[in-house]
């Protein structure tokens, strides 16, 4: 099945823009931050581009898809301006995630299951303009059925309920969760679907994760940006490529 590949690393940036807009200006500039990473070793590049406008801005994403060498994936909220930037962008991809403007992150999977007609309907002229779109969902299978019937191409499983419980030293609860992103991975494999993961993925708890075969993609940004502080961006990313690459190695093809 070739599920062995070689497990892509998706950098968001979106804290980089968050430092920035805590005192104004232009410093530091996501661009760069992006361009480090993709000389890092990133396979792609992640900018949320939320409705508030809280980090990444419409500009930062003119100059990411004017400069970028590696695959943009553009994560939006399914709104009619957020379609409209989309095509006139047209990003490599496009993930499309919930959005509520109290949150601090994005705190859970995209609801589908109850709004699949909207959904099929918002993405249907993403993809026919070419991008590859992608539903952030909880790992859960009547999510995983609803993305699939709306003509998703990939999934991405959160995979936040499972770093919370490590980091929480829940581990039997951490265990639980991870033993169902396997199952619902699984799943969504065999429904034809790519897999993709992320949301607070450190380097205490990518390895596990990375090791899932049908995983095509980890998407991480917040640690990788915090870590950057302490060791630098390249290193960072490095250190993260490292431990995916090893959990990697110990899956069969």
């Amino acid at each position: 099945m070739g599920t062995a590949r070689r497990l892509r690393l998706g950098v968001n940036i979106d804290h980089v823009a968050t430092v920035r807009n805590a005192r104004g200006g232009s410093y530091p500039d996501p661009l760069r931050a992006a361009q480090m990473a993709e000389e890092a070793g990133a396979d792609g590049i992640t900018a949320h581009l939320r409705e508030d406008r809280r980090h990444i801005s419409d500009a930062d994403i003119d100059l990411l898809v004017q400069s970028l060498d590696v695959p943009l994936n553009l994560e939006m909220a399914a709104t009619d301006d957020m379609q409209a930037i989309g095509l006139r962008h047209v990003p490599h991809a496009v993930c499309i995630v919930p959005e509520r403007r109290e949150e601090r992150t994005t705190e859970g999977g995209l609801e589908v299951a109850r709004d699949e007609n909207r959904l099929a309907h918002f993405i249907a002229p993403l993809r026919e303009a070419g991008c590859r779109v992608s539903i952030f969902i909880a790992a859960d299978a009547a999510q995983i059925e609803a993305a699939a019937r709306i003509g998703a191409a990939v999934v991405e499983l959160h995979t936040g309920a499972y770093c919370d419980a490590h980091a929480e030293g829940r581990f039997s609860e951490r265990d639980e969760e991870l033993a169902r992103l396997r199952e619902m991975a699984t799943f969504a494999h065999g429904l034809g679907l790519e897999v993709h993961a992320g949301h607070g993925l450190t380097y205490d708890t990518v390895k596990p994760v990375a090791a899932l075969p049908e995983v095509r993609e980890l998407n991480i940004g917040h640690f990788l940006i915090g870590e950057a502080i302490f060791r630098g961006l390249p290193a960072a990313i490095a250190e993260m490529r490292r431990l995916m690459d090893e959990a990697r190695a110990g899956v069969a093809a």
